[in-house]
Order: structure tokens, then sequence, then C-alpha cells
């Protein structure tokens, strides 16, 4: 999909030879410059024909944890920034009874202004909170959003009105919301999008029967699939990386990379949230939608331009050239309890939401593999895990061994201390860095492993954004790039329903490992399998 920026010509200068200098237009719109990943988005760019349209923004679910932990938040981030049109409004809608100056007094509360950007910061606050007004009502009623758009209608004030519905709810409730706000809330003159967050099904059938049904109600186009994942920074950065860095690309094969790990830890465990996570495992809620993402784009051939959908095509035949995901290429474990100084951790079913006798995954340790000519044979190895003893998120690229070696005696017998490795850490403490072989200054012939290192917040004073900003204002642009499109989903869900059926007919039993240790000792052999190890275990990481 397009994004609603309007091209503007480009104007080449050319001086003659009497000195006059006169422009060439140039129809011809760089989009690829424009709306690419390495564009600088500043408010001079967003065309929303500000005044004779306005955005009118509904947070479905306006009461829930995430709502206002992280939309709010990120709205309010966006108007600070001032990247929000000129002419928005903000409506809450959810079942809770609330006035205006109730929400307005909820949100305050989780609004931050930047860390290197405090100035006005309450007076900012008071103005966005008096764009934001609450509608309440009930999630399957076409009456109460016919309410809403009642009231969406007056603030609009007679402009085009575009109007984007999140919804912060249950997937259970999702197709009810959808087909009432079609019906009785769509806008009559401008753009209606919808952004659902995950979970999206539970296996590759629920998750078509849901999108089958929002389509009964909504383009393709309409929707707006978030991972937030893919809205981070280091995450959005891979494909510059990779794609604008000339010594990368000739690398990134199997030629010369013998492994590609991504790993997810947790150092906490569902804390209370067990009921909802147990209908689902760590493989449903971590492995198949954000780590299987971050794999395509690091795995996608070169796309034909920075357009949304000339990047999601290649993402999708990376997920469709992949091997069917097997048992014995899967580990799964599940936290105990553990006494530590003193201190007990409770085990994953001593939370009072989780069955007794529940099998579902806290961890997952997986294999994958991508039949085609640029990956063949590499391993790609996903962990993920909860009441681990740290948090990360990481993306490890371990290269192979420098052919004869004139510096392995120097090694001794493990060959993979002299591995390169390129490690992209997405969280937290947001860095890049390459590890290379050194010697250690002096007389002697020492060798040391030495990070080249990029650490975000030494390099960069700005903060960095939040995943949701990014992925709002691209929502609000109508900018696709980072959502996912159903033939992604349907791809992703291919790979991974028939393992996780296996999982659950068989009842296989999850590995127990204690609260805060590094997962289970099974993950080990499943890497030694394919003759690699984890990144993330040696003394430096």
């Amino acid at each position: 999909m397009q994004s609603n920026r309007k091209a503007r010509p480009n104007l080449v200068y050319v001086e003659d030879a009497s000195g006059t200098v006169s422009p060439i237009e140039n129809e011809v719109p760089l989009n690829n410059l424009q709306d690419g990943l390495l564009s600088v988005k500043s408010p001079g760019d967003f065309d929303l024909n500000k005044n004779k349209s306005t955005v009118s923004i509904t947070v479905v679910g306006a009461s829930g944890d995430l709502a206002k932990k992280k939309i709010f938040p990120a709205l309010f981030a966006l108007y600070y920034e001032d990247c929000l049109p000129e002419h928005f409004t903000i409506f809450g809608y959810a079942r809770s009874k609330m006035t205006d100056v109730e929400l307005r007094n909820m949100i305050s509360k989780t609004l931050t202004c930047r860390i290197d950007k405090r100035e006005n910061c309450s007076e900012k606050m008071d103005q966005f909170l008096k764009r934001c007004f609450y509608h309440s009502g009930q999630y399957d009623s076409e009456n109460n959003f016919a309410g809403l758009d009642k009231k969406l209608t007056e603030h609009e004030g007679g402009r085009v009105s575009n109007r984007l519905f999140y919804l912060s709810i249950p997937p259970n409730i999702f197709i009810d919301a959808v087909r009432c706000a079609s019906v009785s809330a769509s806008s009559a003159n401008g753009w209606t999008r919808v952004i659902v967050e995950k979970p999206f099904g539970r296996d590759f059938e629920s998750s078509a029967a849901m999108t089958k049904a929002l389509k009964q109600y909504l383009e393709e186009d309409q929707i707006f699939r978030i991972d937030h994942y893919l809205g981070k920074e280091l995450v959005e950065n891979l494909s510059v990386l990779r794609f604008s860095n000339l010594i990368f690309e000739p690398l990134w094969s199997r030629q010369y990379i013998r492994s590609v790990q991504l790993i997810f830890s947790e150092d906490f465990g569902t804390d209370g949230r067990g009921g909802y996570f147990d209908n689902y495992g760590i493989i449903r809620d971590i492995m198949q939608n954000h780590l299987l993402q971050i794999l395509a784009i690091f795995a996608m051939e070169t796309p034909v331009s920075l357009d949304a959908e000339d990047i999601r095509n290649e993402k999708v035949k990376v997920l469709r050239s992949m091997r069917p995901l097997q048992l014995e290429n899967v580990v799964i474990g599940q936290y105990k309890s553990h006494t530590k100084g003193g201190v007990t951790y409770p085990g994953y079913i001593d939370d009072k939401t989780v069955p007794k006798d529940s099998l579902t995954p806290t961890f997952a340790a997986a294999a994958l593999f991508i039949d085609n000519a640029r990956w063949d044979g590499v391993p790609f190895l996903m962990k993920a895990g909860k009441a681990l003893h740290n948090k990360r998120a990481e993306i490890r690229v371990q290269f192979r061994h420098v052919p004869g070696n004139l510096y392995n005696r120097k090694f001794g017998t493990d060959r993979d201390q002299a591995t390169n490795e390129l490690v992209i850490r997405v969280q937290p403490d947001e860095a890049i860095y390459l590890k290379i072989n050194n010697k250690v200054p002096g007389l002697g012939m020492r060798l040391d492993r030495s990070n080249l290192n990029l650490l975000y917040a030494a390099r960069y004073s700005k903060e960095i954004p939040d995943a949701y900003e990014r992925l709002l204002l691209d929502a609000i642009e109508g900018e696709r790039r980072l959502f996912i499109r159903s033939d992604e989903l349907d791809a992703a869900w291919a790979l991974f329903t028939p393992v996780l059926k296996e999982l659950e007919e068989k009842k296989i039993i999850p590995e127990y490992y204690p609260y805060g240790s590094r997962g289970p000792v099974c993950a080990h052999y499943l890497a030694a399998k394919y003759n690699v190890r984890w990144g993330d275990l040696g003394l430096e990481q």
C-alpha cells in the first residue's frame, strides 16, 4: 500500500554558460527516499491535509493496562514531537462508566515527557488532555458505536474525517467490535483503519477464521496487525545495517554465516497473567510472531524498493521457504519454584490463575531452516523464556571459522573462541557490536577477543522512541511496512501449527528449570546437535 504522503516534484538547478540558474523539474517522485528506511521524518513531511481533514483516534478498551501504559503515552509523545496533525481528537471507548475528566485523570498518571525534552512539559500535557474524550459502551453494541459516531462527528467539525480504531481488547471480542465500528462509526468521507493486537488466533485454522471474519467488514488495506517488536529501533535498523553497508551484504549467506540465533528472555514470570498465558504458551506468545518476524526481515532478499508491499513480499518468500518445524527440533521447559539468597520465587503452577497440572511451556528453543540458495543448511536457532537469569532480546550472527587459521594454536582446542560474531541487541541497552580477534599489546603474541561496539546510549543523545510511537504514526500515515499482512500470518502459522498440535496431543512434559536460571539443559543439546553453542552463555556476552 502506498503512503498517504503527497509526492513533491524534485527540482534540479542547472547553471548555463551565462551564469543563469534555471530549474529543471523532475516529475518522478522519489518515493524510495521519502518513504524509505533512511528518510528523516519531520512534522513537515506529513501531508494530512491539515486544514481540511481531521484524524480521530479511538482506543477501544481504553481502561485496560495496554492503553494506559503504552497507547496513550505513545500518542502524547507523538503530540509532543508535533507529529500529529493540527486537527485530531482522541476518544477512549470501554464498558467502564467514566467521564471525560476521569479519563484524563487516568491518562495523566502515565504520561511522561522525553528525558532530553522537558520544556513546556506540563503545558503540552494540558493541551493534549483537552483533546481526549470518553464514550462508554458495549463492544458488541451497534447503538453504542452509533453514539460514538455522533460524538466523533461533532468534534470533526465538518472536515474530512479520517478514523483510526485501536483494538486494545481480548481477541474473542475483536470481530464484534470491528462489526460495530464498521457498521456504525466508519468515516463517511475519509479513511477508516483498524489496528489489531496479537494474538492473531491460536493456530492456522483459528487465525484464518479471524482473518475471514475481519474481511467481512474491512478490506485488507484497512487492517493493521501490530507486532510491537517490528517498531523497535534495532529491528527497524536491521535492513539499514544490511542493505546500506557494503561490508555486510556479501557476508549475509551460508558461505560465511555458521548460525543465526534469535534470543528472547525475561527475568520475571507470569506475575498474575497466568490465566491468559496458559492458553497460549511461549511459542505462540513470542516465537511465532516476534522472533519469526525478525527472522524474516533478517533473511529476506533485497526488495525491489522500500515500498511496504515489496518488503512484505520478500518476507513472505522467506516464510514459505522454511522447512516445517519438527518436534525433534523443539525443546520446551517450564519454570519451577526456586530459593535464592533467602528469597523464594514461585513456580509457574504456583500462580493461582494457572491449573496445577498445566504443561504449558514457559520456555522453548527451536532449530529452523530456510530451504533456499542463500540459507541452505544454516540453523536459525530461536530461544524464548520467562523467569530466566536476565532480560534481553538480541540477534546473534555467528560466522564460520577462518580456514587454515594461522593463529589456531593461540586459541587452543576451542575453535569457537576465534569465531567472529555480530550481535544486535534489541533490548535493553540497545547496541550493535562485532566480536573480532585482536593482539594484546606487549612483546608476546597473546590474542584477545574484542568488541567493535556501537552503544546507542553513548553515540546518540536523543532518547529512543517507544515502538508504539512509530507504529501508531505509521498507521495514521497509512504506511504498512511494519504491519503483518494476512498471507504472512498464514505462512507463519503453517510453520508452527503442526508441532504445536503434536505437543498438545502427545502431552509432552516440559523440562523443569529453576526460576532465575539459564533454562533447560536440553536447549544446549539442541544447539550442539548442529555443532553450535548459544552465544549468550559465554563469560563475555
